[in-house]
């Protein structure tokens, strides 16, 4: 990846963009209700372009804050096994990154006050640049933001001023293993929110999250300036309560909707109902 690296800290992130506003908008919402955000993943052209936009529109329907894209690739390192199958499904129906754009714009167009936060990795991004063409496409197809799954803040700098140029948010990630000032470091420099791993390893519906995930979501959000969203296993009720308890800003669900909607990847409703339960267990209590 052909970008100039800077230390963590040195530039001055996203977090002022229209994007991240509109971002942490959504957040506030929420917690003004008595909740945390819920962010359900949807996987552009899975099982098609058609179907993906359905299951879109019914993620929103079904109660979302905002709406986390993943854009299928060839090589999705923190995907698991269920996100990895989605994306060969897309790529083999004929996703490409410019019709996933498209489909995000008919996202937008169909429900414009959600905020869109695309997901990829940085060779879909960049390509060897900065990644300002990507910046572009992006805002001009309603993205509030974008998560590069795979982009550090040390190597991040020319993207973030790309995405600030188009007013978009980077949202960074942190892992349990992400040491406590670098975490710091992290969140400073985060768009909007702060992408909080819950488990080390790769995404995917977990029957339980780690016993540490209250702690480590309470380090995050103490050391955070912006709302901390958490994700890798969420695939329950009782996962979004316990994130909920410990302080999180919000729950991000993503393989767990890709299995309800079945083998062929057509159960709509099934995915509805499961996000409507997930939607109850936002309540902070």
């Amino acid at each position: 990846m052909s970008v100039a690296t800077a230390p963590v800290g040195e530039r001055t992130g996203t977090n002022e963009t229209a994007g991240a506003h509109r971002i942490a908008s959504a957040f506030d919402a929420a917690a003004s209700d008595g909740r945390i955000a819920l962010i359900p993943y949807v996987v552009a052209g899975f099982p098609d372009a058609a179907t993906s936009l359905r299951i879109a529109l019914a993620a929103i329907d079904a109660g979302a804050d905002l709406l986390e894209v993943g854009l299928p690739y060839s090589d999705p390192l923190a995907d698991g096994a269920t996100l990895q199958r989605a994306s060969q499904v897309a790529l083999g129906a004929g996703a490409t990154l410019e019709r996933s754009l498209r489909l995000i714009e008919e996202i937008a167009a169909a429900r414009p006050a959600m905020p869109i936060v695309p997901m990829g990795y940085a060779n879909q991004f960049l390509g060897g640049g900065d990644g300002r063409e990507a910046a572009r496409r992006l805002a001009e197809a309603g993205a509030a933001g974008v998560i590069v799954a795979d982009l550090t803040p040390d190597e991040g700098g020319p993207f973030e001023a790309a995405a600030r140029e188009h007013g978009l948010a980077v949202v960074y990630l942190v892992a349990p293993t992400t040491a406590p000032a670098r975490r710091a470091a992290i969140a400073a420099r985060s768009g909007g929110f702060l992408y909080c791993v819950s488990l080390v390893g790769v995404t995917g519906a977990r029957s339980s999250l780690p016993s540490t995930v209250g702690r480590l979501v309470r380090d995050v959000v103490a050391e955070s300036p912006v709302p901390v969203g958490v994700g890798f296993g969420v695939s329950k009720p009782a996962h979004v309560r316990a994130i909920a308890r410990a302080g999180a800003g919000g729950a991000i669900v993503a393989s767990a909707l890709v299995d309800a909607l079945g083998a062929d990847g057509s159960d709509v409703a099934a995915l509805s109902r499961l996000l409507e339960g997930l939607r109850a267990a936002t309540t902070v209590r």
